[in-house]
């Protein structure tokens, strides 16, 4: 048993104990307030948020209050360990003021301020961002703190977002009631250059101050940027977790293209457009749904689903169109088309960045009742892509075209970075009815029968001028019988008697036995191996080249008649100019006028010409 003397002594050691922890702690925090032990300080809160910090001006920690504050003057805020070395923050001042503490319950901050600041914001590719509050390789995204009330006006923010593809340099305030108005909306505004685009944007949420993690918070947003502008409503599932929102919106503009400085997506030229939607976010994936895209007669709808972890994609989407114009797509539509027509290729220059590729995974499926190419229309077209980190399959492309059946597939190699991509195209396209092709005037087609495609090509580069300008393989084109009408001479321009087709008022058409044009590919150049189309007056034949480098056409058709011609013109036709503006003419140097032409030529075999 302890005596009353031992027991009497250790209360006054643990007394006087308590006594002096106490003083130490009074003293300590007395010493905070007055602005002592700095550099222990600043030390002590760097460690805490895994950053640099630098604090020139002076630093006080108010520890002896019902609402401790920490306050800093002139403070600079260095990048995280898994972003580049630099410089996130910088602020003349800033303030925190922190609720009450209670044992059991997460840390609340009462209010912020950050005056005279300027914010480095930057994220890489693979979603390194020197904004997030733990390492992304070692942990998922967090919350956000829960913040009471909020002020920072006029601060200077530099974004670069490798990721989104963003760039932004402007002024951004956020600000919501001073003191303890639970009505007043928080509100973020901002104004400056995206994407090198003048742009304002807007945002509004419910008070900051009725947040709380058990409700949802309610938000609206507004930007306008380069004559598109983009505006919607949701709310996060839980309040200051922005991993978990849903969200409804609608766009328009003069181009859906201009979508990008607002959005970081690269989407393609348009005329005036509108675009709504449903998003929801739910960690690591967006999901796209009730997705409608309309311009000029064209219309696009469906869903689409993106999951990125790490810089790694993940995209699934389903689309479907009623109308697909082409007139509606590209630098024309948006009338953006200032290059004169002689100086521009058919074939796009423009070089996708195959990055995007080795570092994504996506399966999409496309079908439209109606496609609009030129003249030319297709029904019924489906196709589905399959990526696997640059192992691109388009396959099956498959369609209706002038009555016959199209089918695709398209394989692209783009699985090394050091490696120029592959392609591989091969296509058929069988009993296409060549009557069907519409006429310039409306009249009569040119020519009639059905007509079978065959299309086996590869070629490298990264866009598809340079995959075209280094294609092997062959195509060929079979027509096992037919018409050739007159409408052909106008739609040539020429005298069909330079041929030996003498088409007449009173003989409008010439029967075709059988027609072939089969080239072979070396190295971008198209070289006519068969070139034949055999009617029942005369044997038409051709050689030549198409040089796919320049898109130049050198192609040469001569005609041979099979039976007894007087005052017969012998003009071979050339087909030259480009394939975007090709002419066809007689050429003059090697035409003479013959008073007899004996026509020696004999019907083709067809059977092995076709085989």
């Amino acid at each position: 048993m302890i005596s009353p003397v031992k027991l009497r002594r250790g209360l006054i050691w643990t007394g006087g104990t308590l006594l002096a922890l106490a003083a130490l702690l009074v003293a300590a925090g007395a010493a905070l307030d007055a602005g002592f032990l700095h550099d222990p300080l600043v030390k002590l809160i760097a460690a805490k948020i895994d950053r640099p910090l630098r604090v020139a001006g002076t630093l006080r920690l108010h520890l002896l209050s019902r609402n401790p504050r920490l306050e800093g003057e002139d403070v600079s805020i260095g990048n995280p360990p898994w972003s580049p070395s630099g410089v996130a923050v910088e602020a003349g001042k800033i303030s925190v003021v922190f609720a009450t503490p209670h044992l059991g319950r997460e840390l609340i901050i009462d209010r912020l301020t950050i005056d005279r600041a300027t914010l480095h914001l930057f994220r890489d590719a693979i979603a390194h961002a020197n904004w997030q509050v733990k390492d992304p390789d070692k942990s998922d995204p967090q919350s956000l703190p829960i913040i009471r009330s909020l002020s920072m006006t006029d601060a200077h923010v530099l974004l670069d977002d490798a990721l989104k593809h963003r760039q932004f340099d402007g002024i951004v305030s956020a600000n919501d009631a001073k003191g303890k108005e639970a009505e007043q909306a928080f509100r973020i505004e901002g104004k400056g250059k995206l994407n090198g685009r003048p742009v304002t944007f807007e945002v509004v949420g419910d008070p900051l101050l009725t947040a709380s993690r058990e409700q949802r918070y309610a938000f609206r947003f507004n930007e306008r940027s380069s004559g598109a502008r983009m505006a919607g409503s949701g709310f996060l599932r839980q309040g200051f977790d922005v991993r978990s929102y849903d969200a409804a919106f609608e766009a328009s503009g003069a181009d859906l293209k201009d979508m990008h400085y607002l959005t970081g997506i690269r989407l393609i030229d348009t005329g005036s457009f509108h675009l709504s939607g449903k998003l929801a976010r739910q960690g690591h994936t967006s999901s796209f749904s009730d997705l409608l895209v309309t311009s000029g007669q064209s219309d696009v709808r469906g869903s689409m689903s993106i999951e990125g972890i790490r810089g790694q994609l993940n995209v699934n989407a389903d689309l479907n169109s009623q109308t697909l114009r082409l007139a509606d797509f590209g630098p024309r539509a948006a009338g953006r088309d200032a290059q004169p027509a002689d100086e521009k290729l058919l074939l796009s220059e423009a070089a996708p960045d195959s990055s995007v590729l080795r570092r994504s995974r996506a399966t999409m499926k496309y079908s439209a009742k109606r496609v609009e190419a030129g003249r030319v229309t297709l029904s019924d077209a489906t196709i589905k892509l399959i990526n696997d980190h640059g192992d691109l399959a388009v396959a099956p492309v498959a369609a209706t075209v002038l009555g016959g059946k199209l089918q695709a597939q398209l394989k692209i190699d783009a699985r090394k970075e050091s490696a120029v991509p592959t392609a591989q195209l091969n296509a058929s396209l069988s009993e296409m009815q060549l009557a069907q092709y519409p006429s310039k005037k409306g009249g009569p087609p040119a020519l009639e029968g059905p007509a079978d495609l065959r299309v086996d090509l590869t070629g490298r580069g990264k866009s598809l001028h340079e995959i075209a300008a280094s294609l092997d393989g062959t195509v060929t084109a079979t027509l096992p019988s037919g018409m050739v009408r007159d409408s052909l001479a106008e739609l040539t321009g020429i005298d069909l008697r330079g041929l030996g087709l003498l088409l007449t008022k009173n003989k409008r058409q010439v029967p075709v036995r059988c027609g072939i044009a089969s080239f072979e590919a070396r190295d971008g150049t198209l070289t006519a191996k068969k070139l034949v189309l055999d009617t029942d007056s005369v044997v038409i034949a051709g050689e030549g080249f198409v040089h796919l480098d320049t898109e130049a056409l050198d192609l040469v058709l001569r005609g041979y008649p099979k039976d007894v011609r007087f005052f017969q013109l012998r003009a071979p036709i050339a087909i030259q100019g480009t394939l975007k503006a090709p002419s066809i003419g007689i050429q003059a140097q090697d035409s003479k006028l013959v008073l007899v032409d004996p026509g020696k030529a004999k019907d083709v075999d067809c059977g092995s010409l076709l085989r």
